[in-house]
């Protein structure tokens, strides 16, 4: 995975939702916001 800032690896993440791309991808970038202690805010 490219290294992304906190603020790109959030936008990453609702996108890749929000279009429901490819599950091991989200679940990746998922992992990946908790171990930044980040949180992972999808809107609905």
């Amino acid at each position: 995975m490219k290294i992304m800032s906190n603020e790109l690896l959030v936008a990453a993440y609702r996108d890749a939702k929000k279009k429901g791309q490819d599950h091991e991808w989200i679940q990746l970038l998922k992992t990946e916001i908790k171990r930044r202690g980040l949180k992972p805010i999808t809107l609905k």
